[in-house]
């Protein structure tokens, strides 16, 4: 897990112009889980096309070379990377609907939504007669009421999305049989706890959208079994800047650790020429900064043998930790001791949903730097205000992220979204690429 690549720290092509159009071009990633909470696909949001001004053939023009650039921001390498090969659900307003541009996506890869207050109406719905011939799908986001707008709608959608707590739970009962009935799959939308997701998969939603994963609380930690307890131990004594024979010996403790450290030494290019036979070599080879990143991201695995790019708090958690890295690296004044601080920051601004315990009380217990605690508990301080800006775009809360950015010169809000989907492929791919081989599961 290297540092920011030169890729990552300059801009891409095309993002002056995305600047001085007013807009963020990238879009920012929240995760759509299943009923077993594996990933499944994920809300791309877009911020809002610029309004144009002037007469209707200028204004159309602007649109639509707006829309262009903004979905050719979603073609880009990054984006399907960040994707790691699950669907987007992508908000189109109206005039993003209409623009020649909707061609540049893949039918395949993209289900587009639709608000029902969009506005149904004879143009609206050949349009939408087009757009379905062409094999995209559609998905009506965030039902309030089945009018007859919704009707108008409801034979082109693939999937309704619904947030259970906005509606009555009798009236809801019947909504969902009735839609199921018809064969629509139902997302249930702002699930942020685990009794929210319990209560939506009562009433047989497929699938969540929200964080009721990554929140803390006794119900839904991840079990602490003895593989992990080792894992905290090993980064207390990281974060010690220790020796190599007092991390032998730490690893030794545990033979599952040893067996993981061995495969990533193995796979890495200093290995190149020569088995690593020895836990000493290994560490060596390896080096205390990449085992500890290691460490860390497997302190979140939960026992399931399932690829890190389906497990959304792995991905949450290697997001956040990539993002921080490359901000922080593009920052005034900026040392390797800095960065890993970024990182770590990251890392563990999540981990109280390993536990079940207070944030508060797991950082303590983790003995990690005051100004960390500090970022993560109250945001203080530049990790702290770059740990605002990641979650704003988790949020797709422009605003915030504007806040943020204001705080991080010379990083624009553009930027940041571009860093963010930046660090969303490498979190995508940090179970494929030779790089991070070794970032297996723990067993049980």
């Amino acid at each position: 897990m290297g540092t920011a690549t030169e890729a990552a720290q300059r801009p891409a092509e095309g993002q002056a112009e995305a600047d001085q159009a007013g807009y963020v071009r990238y879009p920012a990633r929240a995760p759509i889980v299943d009923g077993d909470c594996l990933l499944r696909g994920f809300e791309l949001h877009l911020r809002e096309l610029p309004v144009a001004e002037g007469d209707e053939a200028d204004v159309r023009k602007a649109t639509d070379a707006a829309a262009a650039h903004l979905l050719a921001a979603l073609g880009a390498s990054d984006v399907r990377t960040a994707l790691s090969g699950h669907p987007g659900y992508l908000n189109v307003s109206r005039p993003l609907l209409f623009s020649d541009a909707i061609a540049r996506l893949k039918p395949d890869r993209f289900f587009l939504e639709i608000s029902p207050t969009i506005g149904v109406d004879p143009e609206l719905t050949a349009r939408l007669v087009t757009l379905h011939a062409r094999r995209y799908r559609f998905v009506i986001d965030d039902l309030r009421q089945p009018d007859e707008a919704f009707a108008k709608l409801l034979p082109y959608a693939h999937a309704i999305k619904i947030d259970p707590a906005r509606h009555d739970p009798e009236l809801l009962q019947r909504l969902s049989k009735a839609l199921k009935s018809a064969g629509k799959l139902l997302i249930a939308l702002n699930v942020e706890t685990h009794e929210a997701f319990e209560r939506a998969k009562s009433l047989h939603f497929d699938l969540f959208q929200g964080f009721f994963f990554a929140r803390g609380s006794k119900q839904s930690a991840r079990r602490i079994n003895a593989p992990r307890q080792a894992l905290i131990n090993l980064l207390r004594l990281l974060s010690s800047d220790p020796s190599v024979a007092q991390l032998e010996a730490e690893l030794k403790l545990n033979p599952v650790l040893v067996m993981h450290l061995m495969r990533l030494a193995n796979s890495g290019e200093a290995s190149i020429g020569r088995k690593v036979a020895t836990l000493r070599d290994a560490i060596n080879a390896t080096g205390t900064n990449r085992i500890a990143r290691w460490t860390q991201l497997l302190l979140y695995a939960d026992g399931r043998k399932v690829p890190l790019e389906e497990d959304p708090l792995v991905q949450l958690a290697a997001t956040r930790a990539r993002f921080m890295e490359i901000a922080s690296s593009r920052l005034a004044a900026t040392s390797r001791k800095v960065v890993d601080g970024a990182f770590l920051t990251g890392v563990f601004s999540l981990v109280d949903a390993v536990f079940g315990d207070t944030l508060e009380n797991t950082l303590e217990a983790l003995t990690l730097a005051s100004h960390i605690r500090a970022a993560i508990l109250h945001r203080e301080g530049q990790l702290g205000t770059l740990l605002s800006a990641i979650e704003s775009l988790e949020r797709g809360d422009w605003e915030a992220l504007d806040r943020a950015s204001a705080a991080l010169a010379p990083l624009t809000s553009c930027d940041l979204a571009q860093i963010a989907i930046t660090a969303a492929a490498w979190a995508s791919t940090a179970d494929q690429s030779k790089e991070n081989e070794g970032l297996e599961r723990i067993e049980e």
